[in-house]
């Protein structure tokens, strides 16, 4: 996977904008980040739960904690070379779900 296909996932879910944080590319529903493009194109990052991200880190190596108190919280980077699609297709999904959720908006699926 590259950096335009996780873009192309994350836009695909209902009211998702791009915009950008940090001179980079993130994305959101209803104004709050759900994922992110590092900076070099070569990562992306999901907003998960502790409990999705030890999940996710279990079925592939693609996916680590960011540092620091962001990756405790959930923050799960993805080494977009190495990952499974449908991996990062069902992450960005619960991600896109638990920021929708938090900011009122209708829960949907790709």
């Amino acid at each position: 996977m590259n950096a335009d296909e996780f873009r192309e996932l994350a836009l695909g879910f209902p009211e998702t904008e791009e915009r950008s944080h940090m001179n980079h590319p993130d994305f959101r529903v209803g104004g709050k980040i759900f994922a992110t493009i590092g900076p070099d194109n070569t990562w992306g990052m999901v907003k998960l739960t502790p409990t999705q991200q030890q999940e996710y880190q279990r079925i592939d190596p693609a996916f680590r904690p960011a540092s620091g108190k962001w990756g405790d919280g959930g923050a799960t980077l993805i080494d977009l070379a190495d990952s499974d699609e449908d991996a990062v297709r069902a992450a960005l999904r619960e991600a896109w779900q638990n920021v929708a959720a938090k900011s009122g908006r209708q829960k949907g699926s790709k």
